[in-house]
């Protein structure tokens, strides 16, 4: 996944989370932070069942920022920015 993929924004249905928006690659995410910071988890790094979770569940706007407290809180492979 390139660093320069755009981010797109998160739905955010439930009002509530910490995610502000996401990246999807091939077997990897990018997730943007609400205070700014943008972690890559990869196939690799967090697993790719995970990764195919995040995916759904950053397309459907709710339930990200609970998957990974919950999942793969420091499973990402780099801290982007």
């Amino acid at each position: 996944m390139r660093n320069d993929s755009p981010i797109q924004p998160y739905l955010n249905l439930n009002g509530d989370s910490g995610v502000r928006g996401y990246a999807i690659g091939p077997q990897a995410i990018a997730v943007e932070f609400a205070d700014g910071s943008v972690y890559l988890y990869t196939a690799d790094s967090a697993g790719a069942e995970a990764i195919a979770r995040m995916h759904e569940l950053a397309r459907e706007g709710r339930g990200l920022n609970t998957y990974i407290n919950r999942y793969v809180r420091d499973a990402y492979a780099e801290r982007l920015r």
